[in-house]
């Protein structure tokens, strides 16, 4: 089979996720990886093995630190490294055979191979020509590093030599406070690890809601997470059993450094193109490395589209998904839409950190007039009853219409307490319309009806 009405190349959130949609959508769709296992970056060594060993970290420190306050006494567990590992694999395999199966239920051809784009209607994969109506780009993205730093994966990291380590360093460092960086933080620190984090700017998680930021950076800090603020990283030098890193505090340009057994450089992606051979056919792409599409995500060459971490915006496997499945319903003659200003953030650790929509900063910024209804989840009965206390539920409304703007949560399960916010938004709900809806007793989410009821006369329970 080498004729089809769309062939995407990259099967990774973005990628999977059109291909299937274009199929269901009675397109004859070819799907294009080169890596052994489908899934991209997400299910082999990203999103999802990061949170197979932030759980099992966490059985861990639940063991340790909560279990007898409960009753459940008895000695806490020790570490198998090898048997954490096959848990982990067992996962992503789990989840990579879970798409194969898909493919096959829709239709998708698959084809193994690294692609080259010859023309808006042709692609070579190991010196075979592939003929197809449209070309949808989902390549996805690889982790960046900085100057005079020697990648090996072994004692100098990306996330993807963090997620296989062949032992537990008893000091790592992370080179930047960003989602990863953190997440993986936490899996070291709970599983004994002394961990550092040297961050160039004056917050972590940059563009999070600062009231997030500080009280989350707080969290971690308590936690044993210790932060090195407004610093540059030189340069890392390994020797047998450790690595130097050399770093300049930005404030006076004083020089110091610190050694770990581990470093995890998780400064950020980069978008994996360099193997389609765009600049060939002069398809633009921008300064920092993103491929240029229109609102309807096609390139600057008709009948090809790009989506996901290759275009602009955050770089998160949900985003992608959207487009992938926008781009579909295009394809399909039908109307594609993806609404950028509701895609949530999460950051996996505990407790999770979560956001949607327009921050106090923003808001501030634009001028815009607001309230913020705030609940803590010391005064959710549930969270108390879980060692899950700490944290808050923010709603960010317009002053006037109550149309609510935004939410930021800190505390247990905000991954999944979010949505609701989101759904709410998507329609354009208010507060009041929120706080006027049955929460179930005890749950989490009822500190989002609290924070919602806040907006206006205030929280039952706060």
């Amino acid at each position: 089979m080498t004729n089809f009405d769309v062939i995407v190349i990259g099967s990774g959130p973005g990628g999977y996720v059109c291909a299937i949609k274009c199929a269901q959508l009675g397109l004859k769709t070819a799907c294009i990886e080169g890596n052994e296992k489908l899934g991209g970056t997400c299910l082999n060594i990203g999103c999802i093995p990061s949170k197979a060993l932030l759980y099992a970290s966490h059985q861990l420190y639940e063991a340790k630190h909560n279990f007898e306050k409960m009753g459940l006494v008895g000695k806490a567990p020790n570490v198998n490294l090898k048997k954490m590992m096959e848990y982990k694999e067992d996962v992503i395999d789990q989840n990579t055979k879970g798409i194969e199966f898909l493919f096959k239920k829709n239709k998708v051809h698959m084809i193994k191979g690294w692609a080259t784009i010859k023309s808006n209607t042709e692609v070579v994969v190991d010196k075979k020509i592939y003929q197809t109506k449209n070309i949808v780009i989902a390549s996805g993205s690889k982790p960046t590093s900085i100057p005079n730093v020697n990648i090996d994966e072994n004692m100098v990291v990306t996330s993807t030599g963090a997620l296989s380590p062949k032992s537990i360093p008893e000091k790592l460092i992370i080179v930047g406070a960003g989602v990863i960086g953190l997440e993986l933080g936490s899996v070291y620190s709970r599983l004994g690890s002394s961990v550092k984090v040297i961050e160039f700017s004056d917050k972590i998680t940059p563009g999070m809601d600062s009231g997030l930021q500080k009280h989350f950076k707080r969290i971690l800090t308590k936690q044993g997470i210790a932060f090195e603020m407004n610093a540059a990283v030189t340069s890392t030098k390994t020797f047998k059993n450790k690595v130097k890193v050399n770093y300049i505090k930005n404030a006076d340009k004083s020089e110091h450094s610190d050694e770990a057994g581990m470093v995890l450089i998780a400064t950020g992606r980069t978008p994996v193109i360099d193997h389609l051979q765009l600049s060939e056919l002069n398809i633009k792409v921008s300064p920092t490395g993103r491929v240029v599409t229109d609102d309807n995500w096609m390139t600057n060459i008709n009948g090809i589209y790009a989506i996901g971490d290759v275009i602009d915006g955050p770089m998160l496997a949900h985003k992608a998904e959207d487009e992938g499945i926008a781009v579909a319903e295009l394809l399909a003659g039908q109307k594609g839409h993806v609404n950028y200003n509701l895609i949530p953030s999460v950051i996996y650790t505990h407790p999770e950190v979560a956001s949607v929509g327009k921050t106090e900063d923003e808001l501030k910024k634009e001028s815009i007039e607001y309230k913020a209804g705030k609940f803590n989840f010391m005064g959710n009965g549930r969270a108390k009853a879980t060692f899950s206390s700490e944290g808050f539920v923010k709603i960010l409304t317009d002053a006037n219409s109550d149309k609510i703007l935004g939410a930021h949560i800190i505390g247990p399960m905000a991954g999944d307490l979010i949505h609701e916010i989101c759904v709410a938004m998507e329609f354009g709900a208010s507060a009041e319309d929120l706080a006027r809806t049955c929460h179930a007793h005890p749950t989490y989410s009822e500190a989002v009806r609290e924070a919602a009821l806040a907006c206006g006369a205030g929280a039952i329970h706060g």
